[in-house]
């Protein structure tokens, strides 16, 4: 590839892929290094364009804090999707949690840890 690029004009579309390559040969290498890992992460890019796409929409939330607050819960929704739970049975369990969960494991509550099972009863 080296050899390949000193014969390449600068500018070209030939040029400008080997210099992509070049620049990104560090995480090429983990990959054959280890065959689990992806080799593109298209399928995380899909999950989260509708959040990049609305991106714009969102930049009306009212005020900085709430747009802090709305991409904090969305990024909570989505991490739920991709973890394979209801995002509504997780933000209601999650919500009745957290007045009586310790602060210090307050990690035990993320999308990825989260156990449904754990659940204290809603009040009727």
């Amino acid at each position: 590839m080296v050899l390949q690029r000193s014969q390449i004009a600068d500018g070209s579309a030939t040029a400008k892929a080997l210099d992509y390559s070049f620049r990104r040969w560090g995480a090429l290498m983990r990959f054959l290094d280890d065959r689990q890992l992806p080799i593109d992460n298209n399928w995380m890019e899909n999950q989260l364009r509708p959040v990049a796409v609305g991106r714009s929409n969102w930049l009306f939330a009212g005020s900085l804090r709430a747009g802090r607050r709305a991409a904090a819960i969305m990024s909570l929704i989505q991490s739920a999707r991709l973890s394979g739970h209801d995002p509504y049975a997780y933000l209601k369990n999650v919500l009745s949690r957290l007045p009586t969960h310790k602060n210090s494991l307050i990690a035990q509550l993320l999308p990825h840890y989260w156990e449904p099972a754990q659940a204290p009863p809603l009040p009727l």
